[in-house]
């Protein structure tokens, strides 16, 4: 498209601030938050927090010392941001928008954020999933400038040390990774650092989290990707991943060091292999702020899509029958999360895993079957084996399948269609990241239950038209979940994150899809809403935090002003 084409759009300058219902507020410092530029001349232009481009007034280029640095038009962000648009959509892949995306935040923080805000479903998928993947794969081929923090085996007994070299004092938010399970991807060693930075882009974007208050990390133990070793562009250590003590000590040393460098901070685990991720969040979560969103934030997004599935086929949670493909973090997550959603209707727990069933990569998850993990024996129920899922399908009759399993196609025609011959409407999550892995396509569910699927993917799938009907897949982005939450466990300066505000969350969610969502086949709101839905999520978490003791700080009277006062807008600082 070219630029052109967009000269009939009215400004956006408000568009930011009309789902919250609030004006736009004159700011003098950036996001108040940061102190007026130090910086005059070409040393503001070089900094992404506070450069403007050619939106600087004539008086702040006297007043900056920009006169001569900068060409003599002075341009609205709304002028600026068609220019973005239209240098987008003119890239021929999605990879190269995504490059020149991160090119825009390396320089002009604002407008990034502008940009992404005001064009969410569009941008989405750019920043994050399906287009991270990629990134994160040929990440030391497209590396151009260090974005993020490294802590490296190399740094034992000096990490507290260096953590003082990252910019931004008032780290509120770190998403840290080892890189050992990127997407469905695998082990991408440090090239999985796109993973936080885009984790975190959307906490900005999804949730207003100022970004000087995030801090991306990847813990560099090594890799057992070869390709990677052998590649001599690759940007991490060069060895074989570290397990076991050292391992253990890199991790203690570096929870210890951020949480007193940084006070109060909220720590996402992202993307760790199965074994670590459930053994770390068990060892942290009550004894810092911290939570995986693998396992809870997965957990809560796919609840919520069931929830929102009662909507349609008139049944009820304690109804369901879960049949899972792939039981890792994401699986026994969602698992976990609908157990204390069954929970809360006066189900005990022991009946309510013997609504979920699960297939892992040796079959039918039963009692006495060798070599479970401990996080799936709660899972294990006595029954016949099988390694077969459609096999699983037809004696088990369950009411929905969720795949979480990161293997493609693997939700077949015989498997869907057997589905739809057990159920009126049949429940069919697809939830493996990226597109690429998805289990089946959104057509794929449509058209072989002749459009009765109740459909979700992890990543997004366009429309879907079967004869006179258009059905909108929804996307089960955890997007809709961790930026909330993390929103108000900030605010509320929360002491440790609970299972109870993730089913919260989960349920807030729910009540959010409205009735034209169902009616086009959507689970979930539109992403256009996305900054409202994050604010509303963030008030029940953050009025759990208040009633349970877990909150740093008093109630506020208004705990959803209170966390609107907090959130970032995109809108350029007056330096004169």
């Amino acid at each position: 498209m070219k630029l052109g084409e967009f000269r009939h759009l009215k400004s956006l300058q408000g568009d930011v601030f009309s789902e919250l219902g609030i004006r736009p507020p004159r700011i003098t410092n950036v996001n108040d938050q940061s102190p007026p530029s130090p910086y005059r001349g070409v040393k503001i232009l070089h900094d992404p927090v506070r450069n403007k481009g050619t939106a600087y007034t004539d008086a702040e280029r006297d007043y900056l010392k920009l006169r001569g640095l900068l060409p003599p038009r002075v341009h609205s962000p709304a002028e600026q941001e068609l220019r973005v648009l239209g240098n987008i959509r003119e890239k021929p892949t999605d990879l190269e928008r995504y490059l020149y995306l991160v090119s825009l935040q390396d320089r002009n923080e604002t407008l990034f954020y502008r940009v992404i805000m005001n064009n969410i479903e569009e941008m989405m998928p750019l920043i994050y999933t399906p287009t991270v993947g990629k990134a994160c794969q040929e990440f030391q081929h497209i590396f151009r400038q260090s974005r993020g923090f490294y802590v490296s085996l190399q740094d034992r007994g000096k990490v507290k040390e260096i953590l003082q070299n990252w910019p931004h004092k008032d780290a509120r938010i770190i998403v840290v990774t080892d890189g050992e399970r990127i997407l469905g991807l695998g082990d991408l060693g440090a090239d999985g650092m796109g993973i936080p930075i885009g984790k975190l882009a959307l906490y900005t974007a999804c949730a207003g989290i100022p970004p000087t208050h995030c801090m991306p990390v990847m813990l560099d133990v090594g890799t057992n990707n070869e390709a990677l070793l052998n590649d001599p562009l690759y940007n991490g250590l060069e060895r074989h991943r570290k397990r076991g003590e050292e391992y253990d000590e890199l991790v203690e040393e570096f929870i210890t060091a951020a949480t007193e460098t940084f006070p109060g901070v909220l720590i996402q685990l992202e993307d760790f292999g199965n074994t670590n991720a459930f053994r770390l969040l068990d060892k942290y979560r009550d004894r810092v702020c911290l939570f995986d969103d693998d396992i809870q934030g997965t957990g809560a997004v796919a609840v919520a899509g069931l929830i929102a599935s009662m909507r349609i086929t008139g049944g009820s949670l304690a109804e369901q029958k879960i049949l899972f493909l792939g039981a890792g973090e994401a699986g026994i997550g969602t698992a976990d999360v609908f157990v204390a959603a069954l929970a809360e209707e006066g189900i005990p727990a022991n009946q309510a895993r013997e609504r979920c069933w699960f297939v892992d990569t040796k079959g039918l998850l039963v009692s006495g079957r060798d070599g479970i993990a401990d996080h799936k024996v709660p899972y294990a129920h006595e029954h016949e084996y099988t390694n077969d899922f459609l096999e699983a399908v037809k004696i088990l009759e369950p009411t929905a399948i969720l795949g979480l399993s990161g293997q493609p196609q693997t939700f077949t025609k015989d498997i869907v269609e057997a589905m739809a011959e057990i159920n009126e409407r049949p429940i069919i999550f697809a939830l493996s990241n990226p597109t690429s892995k998805a289990e089946c396509t959104a057509e794929q569910a449509y058209s072989w239950t002749d459009g009765r699927a109740i459909f979700a993917s992890g990543s997004p799938f366009d429309p879907v038209k079967l004869g006179n009907e258009t059905y909108v897949p929804g996307q089960g982005n955890n997007a809709y979940i961790f930026p909330g939450v993390g929103l108000g466990a900030i605010v509320s300066r929360a002491r440790v994150i609970t299972d109870e505000m993730f089913l919260a969350a989960a349920r807030s969610l729910a009540r959010q899809v409205t009735e034209a969502d169902l009616e086009r086949g959507r689970l979930y709101p539109s992403l256009t809403r996305i900054r409202k839905v994050s604010a509303l999520i963030a008030h029940d978490v953050a009025k759990l935090a208040y009633d349970n003791g877990l909150a740093g700080k008093e109630q506020p009277e208004d705990i959803l002003a209170d966390i609107h006062e907090y959130m970032y807008q995109p809108v350029y600082p007056h330096y004169a």
